[in-house]
C-alpha cells in the first residue's frame, strides 16, 4: 500500500468516525432535551425541537473538526516535545468541555421566565449565574422532583454569560491542573479548558446568530 493510499485511508476512516460522533451526538442530545421537555410540560412542538438540535450538533461536530481536533493534536504534540509535559488529561476533559459547552446555554432554559408588565423582577445575580454554572446540577433536581422556584429573565445567550463562563473554567482549571509554583507545562493546561469551553460556547451562539 502506498503512502497516498494510506493517508486517503486515514481521512475515510476519520470521516466515518465524524459520522459516528454526529449520529450518536444527535441521538443522546434529543433524547436528553425531550426528557426535560417532558418532565416541565414544555410546549415546544417536536419538529422543533429535532430541528434545533440538528443544527446545533451539525454545527457542533464541524467546529470540532476544523478547530477543536487540529488543535488539539497540536496542543498535545506541542506540550509533549516542548515543555516535556503529557497534556492527554487536559486535552480530553478540553473535548468534553466543548461539547458540553456547546449546549450549554440551552440547558438553563428550564428556569427562564418573562418579563412580567415590562418590569424585571429577577433572580439576585448569584443565584441566576449559579443556574447557568451548575446547570446538570439544577436539571437532576428537576428530575429528583425537588422545586427551588429559581426562576431568572437571563436566557444566557450573551457575551456576559461566556465571560463569567469562561472565568468559572479558568478556575476549575487552576484547581484542576494548576498548583505552586507554577511551571508553563501547568499554564497551557489551565488555560485549556477555558479555551475549549469558550469555543464550544460561541458555537452555541453562533447558531443562534448571537455573533
Amino acid at each position: 500500500m502506498t503512502d497516498t493510499s494510506r493517508i486517503r485511508k486515514f481521512f475515510v476512516v476519520v470521516r466515518h468516525m465524524l459520522l459516528g460522533l454526529h449520529n450518536a451526538l444527535f441521538a443522546f442530545i434529543l433524547n436528553f432535551f425531550e426528557s426535560v421537555n417532558k418532565k416541565i410540560r414544555s410546549r415546544l412542538p417536536s419538529w422543533r425541537l429535532q430541528e434545533e438540535t440538528s443544527e446545533h450538533v451539525r454545527v457542533a461536530v464541524q467546529v470540532f473538526e476544523y478547530i477543536i481536533l487540529p488543535f488539539s493534536i497540536i496542543y498535545l504534540l506541542g506540550d509533549l516535545f516542548f515543555l516535556q509535559e503529557n497534556a492527554f488529561d487536559s486535552m480530553l476533559w478540553g473535548m468534553l468541555v466543548f461539547f458540553y459547552s456547546a449546549f450549554l446555554p440551552d440547558l438553563p432554559s428550564v428556569f427562564r421566565r418573562r418579563k412580567e408588565n415590562g418590569r424585571l423582577n429577577d433572580l439576585p445575580w448569584y443565584k441566576k449565574y449559579a443556574i447557568l454554572l451548575f446547570a446538570p446540577l439544577f436539571v437532576l433536581l428537576i428530575f429528583s422532583n425537588v422545586h427551588l422556584g429559581w426562576k431568572t429573565t437571563e436566557n444566557f445567550h450573551n457575551f456576559k454569560s461566556l465571560t463569567i463562563y469562561g472565568g468559572f473554567l479558568l478556575f476549575w482549571g487552576f484547581l484542576v491542573f494548576g498548583g505552586f509554583p507554577v511551571s508553563l507545562g501547568q499554564v497551557t493546561e489551565m488555560l485549556a479548558l477555558p479555551f475549549y469551553g469558550v469555543i464550544g460556547y460561541l458555537a452555541h451562539l453562533k447558531v443562534d446568530k448571537i455573533l
